[in-house]
């Protein structure tokens, strides 16, 4: 009969088998030291290249994939509330929930609805200040139904009064709610606070949705002037050539009608540059603190701007590395999370500032230290590893940004909308690999100034 072996047998085995292995490995350090020597050269992306053609003026892009039996369409509208006045605001806001819900010309919000579900149509609208936007995803057998139900949901809206009625009665619920949200409080007043009576620092309230400023006459002007020919770009990725697509966008385009004038521009912001600490007090478990100032930093084909990417990815954009997160709650226990900002806009200055939520008791020191984390960044260059790791997080995520083709053609008319080259993508990558920790450090020096910020805390 065999025996069955002990316990302490078995771990004998076990510890002796462990051992081994572990000596094993330690016997050989040439393998490791020839696997740590091995270098790597910098990530290459490689950008898909969509067919680019023009109908009636319209800009149209088009990237094949025929991994599904899908198609999707996207469009993008140059205008938003940006380009007009207050008295406008709630109406440009509100076009995009008009378009999808509000019905059409022929048909009523419900029998709308029943079409999308019977044909298994997916639509989406929605809104910026610069512009509107709107998708449209089908099965490639229905795209021509589809494409058909969707021009007629863009072009031709019902803006049926009481229809606008319940729009303004789920955004008077909104408003609400967004009084009770401390974070998205905090973060509509500061912008209030710097950009003043700028768009940027407009938000609805009960006064943009009196009845007069929302009757259908308002949409329907607004409408005109948004979704016009001359302001559209279309993406289209999916399941089809250009040599079937052809004519139905044709037919697509031909239903916009041509823009009549032209949109204004959206205005500069003056934004304010005074120091100061303004505090709005509210009987909160957690205090949310913004900070910011004016950056001069442009979205370019430029080191500065490419360092200014890096430089925030570093103070508090890449997570649990970052400089603010690991001194706020990792040596200091102030916050939970914490995170920095540094917006790039193309034509006007951008912000460079930082925000967390902490317990109110901490709110003085947690300032304190956000500041000399800021100020340590000025005085000395962060370090090769620190570097390396926010450049492999950020060209990480940018590829991981474009992993379907329809995310590919976003982001191009995106770019295309913003007048940046045509090899855009590819110069990002490039551009972030580049940056050497000196740059970084300069451009800290050059636009991050500690004493000039504008703090609110709620």
């Amino acid at each position: 009969m065999k025996s069955t072996p002990t316990l302490s047998a078995i771990l004998a085995i076990l510890g002796t088998e462990i051992c081994t292995v572990y000596e094993v490995k330690g016997q050989d350090p040439s393998a490791r030291e020839a696997i740590e020597a091995i270098e790597f050269g910098p990530l290459e992306f490689l950008q898909p290249s969509p067919e680019h053609y023009e109908i009636l003026g319209a800009q149209v892009l088009l990237l094949e994939d025929h991994s599904l039996p899908l198609v999707t369409v996207a469009a993008r509208f140059q205008g938003g509330y940006g380009r007009f006045a207050r008295e406008t605001y709630a109406s440009a806001r509100g076009l995009p929930a008009m378009l999808r819900y509000g019905g059409t010309r022929t048909l009523t919000p419900d029998s709308l609805d029943l079409l999308l579900d019977y044909y298994a149509i997916q639509t989406s609208f929605g809104t910026g200040g610069g512009s509107i936007s709107s998708s449209m995803n089908s099965l490639t057998e229905q795209f021509p139904i589809a494409l058909n139900l969707w021009g007629e949901m863009l072009t031709e809206p019902r803006f049926d009064q009481d229809q606008i009625d319940v729009w303004r009665s789920r955004e008077l619920e909104r408003l609400l709610r967004r009084k009770d949200n401390p974070s998205t409080f905090a973060f509509s007043q500061f912008n209030r606070l710097l950009y003043g009576n700028h768009p940027i620092g407009w938000e609805m309230d009960e006064s943009d949705l009196e009845p007069s400023l929302i009757e259908p006459g308002r949409f329907r002007e607004i409408h005109r002037r948004i979704i016009c020919r001359d302001n559209m770009i279309l993406g289209i990725t999916g399941d089809l050539s250009w040599s079937d697509a052809e004519a139905l966008i044709q037919n697509l385009v031909s239903r916009v009608p041509a823009c009549g004038d032209s949109l204004p521009d959206s205005p500069i912001p003056d934004i304010r540059r005074d120091a100061g600490i303004f505090v709005i007090e509210k009987d909160l478990e957690q205090a949310v603190i913004v900070m910011a100032h004016p950056s001069s930093v442009k979205l370019a084909d430029d080191p500065t701007y490419f360092a200014a990417t890096m430089g925030n990815s570093i103070l508090g954009g890449g997570g649990f590395t970052s400089r603010l997160l690991s001194h706020l709650r990792t040596e200091e226990g102030f916050a939970y999370s914490a995170s920095s900002l540094w917006t790039t806009p193309r034509r006007y200055d951008g912000l460079v500032g930082a925000l967390t939520t902490t317990n109110p008791a901490n709110a003085v020191p947690a300032i304190e230290v956000m500041l000399e984390t800021m100020q340590q960044l000025r005085e000395s260059p962060p370090t090769d590893r620190e570097l390396g790791t926010a450049v492999d997080r950020v060209v990480n995520g940018f590829v991981f940004n474009f992993q379907t083709p329809a995310q590919v053609v976003s982001r191009m008319m995106f770019y295309l909308a913003d007048d940046l080259p045509e090899d855009w993508l590819e110069r990002y990558s490039r551009g972030i690999q580049e940056i050497t920790s000196e740059q970084v450090h300069e451009v800290f020096v050059d636009h991050l100034y500690p004493e000039e910020m504008t703090i609110l805390i709620v």
